[in-house]
């Protein structure tokens, strides 16, 4: 696998931040600012704000929510039935005795992730609810018959 070709540039940026960055770059263990700022830019292109409606990602919803308002994890559980063909797996944590945290793990096209993200924060009862994403590329390898299935398909190895 090749290597990208660098392309070197200048950042200026007051005393103090530059203070304020070394101190993070030495909490995350970075080996030097290039490789900070590499992770940073990276992070920043792919918030979701950021991809175009087409755009095939994967991806978490982490949602958090009170599960003695009413008929809310009956809604919850609706909609995800209603996007199935978009959610891989789901992880579902009690947190006390009111609170649920849960992480949706999604794959599709930007248009319909929102809207199921969208569809999950508006509900009365859910606290939190934040879609991440990174970009994923069509699998060549699934056969045409089982595309509308990404978790559910079936690869060829021949």
């Amino acid at each position: 696998m090749e290597k990208d070709a660098l392309t070197r540039f200048g950042v200026s940026m007051p005393e103090e931040l530059a203070k304020q960055f070394d101190q993070y770059i030495a909490d995350q263990g970075y080996s030097n600012r290039s490789e900070a700022i590499r992770d940073l830019v990276r992070k920043e292109l792919l918030k979701p704000a950021r991809q175009h409606e087409g755009q095939l990602v994967a991806g978490t919803i982490v949602t958090v929510y009170d599960h003695h308002v009413r008929d809310l994890p009956l809604i919850l559980m609706d909609l995800q039935h209603s996007y199935h063909h978009e959610i891989i797996s789901n992880l579902h944590v009690h947190l006390n005795r009111d609170q649920c945290l849960e992480v949706i793990v999604v794959r599709g096209r930007m248009s319909r992730l929102r809207k199921l993200h969208q569809a999950i924060q508006t509900q009365r009862g859910v606290a939190y609810a934040e879609l991440s994403v990174t970009y994923t590329e069509e699998d060549e390898h699934v056969r045409p018959e089982n595309r509308d299935f990404p978790h559910g398909h079936v690869h060829d190895h021949g």
